[in-house]
C-alpha cells in the first residue's frame, strides 16, 4: 500500500510499505478520508510530545475513516461493509518506520472492543473506533474526530451555561469550540483571532464579541467587557504564549484551559497581572473513552440542523496530492479543516 511518510530529516513522500497486518480482535479497512490536523504540523516539525527523532520516519495521520474489507475471527462489532472513524496503523520496526497513528495510508487496522481480548486488555482506541451510520458522508465524516475531541474537552474542562469564555484561534479547532459552547447555551464568548475572515466565522458560529488582537488591546477590551474577568480563558492554538495572554483576563478563581500539546514542552507563567487565585489545565491527548462517549450528542446535533459538517471543511485534496497539501497547511493557506481523500 502507499502511506504519506515524514522523513528524519523533515521531507515527506508518499512511500510504499506492506499492508498491515491485524488480529483475530482486530479489521482491516481500506482508507477513505483522513483530515489533516494541528497535531499534523507538530509531527511535521518534530516537536510533537513522545515522538523524539529516533522514532522517525512516521506514517502520519489520525482524523481518518475507512471501509471494512476483512474482519479477524472473533470480531463481533464490525463487518465487511462498514465505515469506520479513527482507524491506524502501528509502527515497521522491521522497516525502520513508526507511526504517527499512520490513517493516512491505504489500509489500516480498527479494533474490536467486545472481542475478547486477553486478560480484558482492551486496547483504548476501540473505544473510538465508531462505526458510522449510514446517513453519514464517510468523507466529511473525518470531522467528527475534531467534533468529539472537542465536546469531550468541554465535558473535562467543566464549562457551564452561564459561564464567560475567551476563545483563543478560530481555526479548526477553535471555531467548533465556539460552536459547541454555543449550542451548550454558553451566551459570553468572545473570540480572539488576528484573521478577521476567521472571526466573521466565529461570529456566525455563536461568538457575542470578536477581538482582532493585531489592532486591538485584548486585555483592555475583555476588561472592558468583563470588568471582573472571564470564568475561562481557551487556548485552541496549543501555543504556551496563550497562558501568559490569559493572566490579566482571568477573574478570581478563574481558569486557563489548554487543548493539544504545545511544541515546547516547559512554561514560565508570568502571573504579576492575573488575581490571587487561578488555574492552568492541559488537556493534551483526551481519552478514547470519552471521545467515543461524544459521539451520540454530536450525531444529534448533526441531524438536527443545528451542526453543518461542511462549515468547518475548505479543502478537499486527492491522497496522491497529500506533499502539496500539506506544504499548503504549513503556509497556512487551508482556512478551516483541509481533508485528503482515497
Amino acid at each position: 500500500m502507499k502511506s504519506f511518510i515524514v522523513n528524519k530529516d523533515g521531507s515527506t513522500e508518499i512511500r510504499e510499505i506492506p499492508v498491515p497486518k491485524y488480529g483475530p480482535n482486530q479489521a482491516l479497512v481500506k482508507t477513505i478520508a483522513c483530515g489533516m490536523c494541528g497535531t499534523d504540523i507538530k509531527l511535521l516539525h518534530k516537536t510533537f510530545k513522545g515522538f523524539p527523532e529516533s522514532v522517525y520516519p512516521i506514517i502520519l495521520g489520525h482524523e481518518g475513516v475507512g471501509e471494512v474489507v476483512e474482519v479477524g475471527k472473533d470480531v463481533t462489532s464490525f463487518k465487511i461493509g462498514d465505515k469506520v472513524l479513527l482507524p491506524f496503523v502501528d509502527p515497521y520496526p522491521e522497516l525502520g518506520i513508526g507511526s504517527g497513528w499512520g490513517a493516512l495510508s491505504e489500509y489500516a487496522v480498527v479494533c474490536d472492543p467486545n472481542a475478547p481480548w486477553p486478560d480484558g486488555n482492551v486496547p483504548e482506541c476501540a473505544y473510538a473506533q465508531t462505526v458510522l451510520s449510514d446517513d453519514l458522508d464517510p468523507v466529511d465524516a473525518v470531522m467528527l474526530v475534531t467534533f468529539r475531541e472537542v465536546l469531550s474537552n468541554i465535558r473535562y474542562f467543566g464549562i457551564k451555561p452561564e459561564d464567560s469564555v475567551v476563545v483563543f484561534g478560530c481555526g479548526p479547532v477553535g471555531l467548533t469550540f465556539i460552536k459547541f459552547l454555543h449550542l451548550y447555551g454558553v451566551k459570553e464568548v468572545t473570540a480572539i483571532d488576528i484573521i478577521d475572515e476567521k472571526l466573521v466565522s466565529a461570529q456566525k458560529n455563536g461568538a457575542k464579541h470578536t477581538i482582532n488582537s493585531k489592532d486591538i488591546d485584548v486585555e483592555k477590551k475583555v476588561r472592558e467587557l468583563y470588568p471582573d474577568g472571564v470564568d475561562y480563558v481557551l487556548d485552541a492554538i496549543g501555543n504556551p504564549f496563550v497562558v501568559n495572554a490569559a493572566m490579566p483576563l482571568i477573574k478570581d478563581r478563574g481558569s486557563v484551559l489548554c487543548y493539544g500539546v504545545p511544541e515546547k514542552e516547559e512554561i514560565t507563567i508570568d502571573f504579576s497581572k492575573a488575581d490571587y487565585n487561578w488555574r492552568v489545565i492541559y488537556q493534551q491527548m483526551p481519552r478514547k473513552a470519552e471521545e467515543g462517549a461524544a459521539h451520540e450528542q454530536v450525531l444529534e446535533w448533526i441531524r438536527s440542523g443545528e451542526l453543518v459538517v461542511k462549515d468547518f471543511i475548505s479543502d478537499y485534496f486527492k491522497f496522491e496530492d497529500s506533499v502539496d497539501a500539506y506544504q499548503k497547511l504549513l503556509d497556512r493557506k487551508i482556512e478551516k479543516k483541509g481533508v485528503i481523500v482515497f
